[in-house]
């Protein structure tokens, strides 16, 4: 299984982070008409946890992660409704593994992205430059998905 680097992490941070609105709203778009059904996974978990908060929080991780995949030259195949029911009942159980033993280990086997898997833990964890944190719900219901959306992207990788 192919793997995205902290490079490819690095290079999609700095394009995602200096696009102007008109920009990020295009590749918004791009990564969004890839993956249509995954987007609307991921982006159900705000009414599903009643958090606002959470709308932004999880477009921004979409595009930031799916820009990774593309840094790294990952191609996707498109994620179902399939897919997604195969995925929960093991993710669901890896989850209370990993909240019950608190080991890395534990997701990283599970998402097979060592190292967006660590991004998305420390950033999650860690206040933004200009001081501003998530509250524990919203960056624990963010680690949540964004896992999990991680996961099922990687594991549609295309065989190279």
């Amino acid at each position: 299984m192919s793997q995205v680097s902290i490079k490819s992490i690095e290079k999609a941070i700095n394009i995602v982070d200096n696009l102007d609105d008109d920009a990020l709203e295009q590749l918004s778009e791009r990564h969004s008409l890839a993956q249509p059904t995954l987007l609307g996974y991921i982006m159900s978990a705000a009414i599903e946890y009643q958090n606002e908060k959470l709308e932004g929080l999880l477009l921004y991780y979409y595009c930031l992660i799916s820009e990774s995949f593309t840094q790294e030259g990952l191609v996707t195949n498109t994620v179902t409704d399939d897919d997604i029911d195969a995925f929960e009942e093991p993710y669901f159980e890896m989850l209370d593994a990993y909240f019950d033993n608190n080991e890395d280990d534990i997701l990283e086997d599970f998402c097979d992205q060592p190292e967006l898997a660590r991004f998305i833990s420390i950033e999650l964890s860690e206040p933004d430059d200009d001081g501003t944190e998530l509250d524990d719900e919203t960056a624990t219901q963010l680690f949540i998905v964004m896992i999990a959306f991680t996961t099922l992207l990687s594991r549609s990788v295309k065989a190279a």
